[in-house]
């Protein structure tokens, strides 16, 4: 599918913002993308991989700069990563038809709307981790994962609320785990999506270079600081229009 410049710059310099926004908070920023390119005409597949390639991008930045910053913990973060895995791949390879994808993306980008323009926080400051058990971490895990590999997100947007409101971790160690997961699950949708032979790539590199460096400045910035709530709100309004575009223009 082809795109005129002006398409292209509008579209990146989009990118870039999204990247920004979501990388502060250690997510990858499919849905973000999803909800830029549901304004265009592009096809459900090219979405999809587009969303999920920029994720690899954009969540490995931020996984790099929460990390080094001692933010990740592994004991967290393990048994929600070990089956979703092999859920999002499953959700990558099975192959939906476009009315199925755009009526669950326009469920996904709602639930991200939701996200962002309210606050989903523990409450009060946590002091210790409260790990949940194998028998919550293990299913949860391979459910967000399915869901993830099928759309074409990363899972953040499920995953972090749910630290958040269970109090499992504080906001730093939620990011640092949901950079780990949306990276891990987005390169498994990706392989799904290889083995179906549904791989479709337009032209990235712009959007590449633009979700780059967005992502790079977000997770320095959300690293050491907290996200401006104000932007998070309008981005959470840009997704719930996106959400209401895509239910409306159903076919």
């Amino acid at each position: 599918m082809e795109f005129s410049l002006p398409a292209i710059v509008v579209i990146s310099f989009l990118f870039l913002g999204v990247a920004f926004l979501y990388s502060s908070v250690g997510h990858g920023g499919a849905s973000g993308y999803l909800a830029v390119l549901s304004f265009f005409t592009v096809a459900p597949a090219l979405m999809s991989t587009t969303a999920l390639i920029l994720n690899l991008l954009v969540a490995g930045t931020a996984l790099i700069a929460f990390a080094r910053a001692k933010h990740l913990m592994s004991r967290l973060t393990w048994p929600f990563v070990l089956t979703s895995v092999p859920a999002a791949f499953l959700g990558g390879l099975l192959l939906v038809s476009a009315h199925v994808y755009l009526i669950s993306l326009s469920a996904v980008l709602l639930i991200a709307a939701l996200r962002f323009l309210f606050d989903i926080r523990a409450p009060g400051e946590i002091t210790s981790v409260m790990v949940p058990s194998l028998l919550i971490s293990l299913p949860v895990g391979a459910g967000i994962g399915f869901i993830s590999g099928l759309v074409g997100v990363g899972g953040g947007i499920f995953l972090s609320p749910l630290f958040l409101i269970m109090g499992w971790a504080d906001a730093k160690p939620t990011a640092a785990t949901s950079a780990v997961f949306i990276f891990v699950n987005s390169l498994a949708g990706l392989t799904g999506r290889v083995a179906r032979g549904g791989l479709e790539v337009g032209l990235l590199l712009p959007l590449l270079i633009s979700a780059f460096l967005g992502g790079l400045l977000g997770s320095r910035f959300g690293a050491l600081r907290y996200s401006n709530r104000t932007i998070r709100r309008i981005l959470g309004l840009v997704l719930l229009i996106a959400s209401a575009k895509l239910f409306l223009t159903l076919p």
